[in-house]
């Protein structure tokens, strides 16, 4: 999508961005994150006791999914014309809603819910995101993520 300018902003609140690509869940990927966290429980990284438990499989932990927002927001995220920078700002509200089952494919999309000129040249988002599974009904989470440009 081509950056927005200035004098747009205001046309962008509410706009649904189109859906990433779809992104298949490994237990590779999962071992790999509890690793680097530390976060070994069972239901993530032990395949033959997570089959005894109502997932019936291992899970990606809630905050690898979190974490997949940046990789997503490649594909999904409006810029302002003029960007030089972008930082990570937060989140206001987080929620999983549903398991991610390894060999699960997700996906990102986000919402535009506000767009404000915080400081000259610093433009805060909130973007409402939701990772979708593909194939179920819930999606995995919804998350609202703040984010700032800076602009020339």
């Amino acid at each position: 999508m081509k950056p927005i300018e200035r004098d747009e902003i205001s046309d962008y609140i509410g706009f649904v961005t189109e859906p990433s690509e779809w992104f298949e869940v490994t237990q590779d990927q999962i071992n790999e994150f509890a690793d680097c966290t530390l976060d070994r429980q069972f239901i993530h990284v032990n395949p033959e006791l997570a089959a005894q438990t109502p997932f019936g499989t291992t899970v990606a932990h809630g905050f690898l999914t979190l974490s997949m927002i940046s990789y997503f927001s490649i594909s999904f995220n409006l810029t302002i014309k003029g960007i030089y920078m972008g930082v990570n700002k937060g989140l206001d509200r987080a929620r999983f809603v549903a398991p991610v089952k390894v060999g699960s494919y997700i996906r990102g999309q986000g919402k535009v819910l506000s767009i404000e000129e915080k400081k000259s040249g610093q433009f805060e988002f909130k973007l409402e995101v939701t990772i979708e599974i593909k194939g179920e009904e819930k999606p995995a989470l919804v998350a609202e993520w703040l984010t700032v440009q800076m602009v020339a």
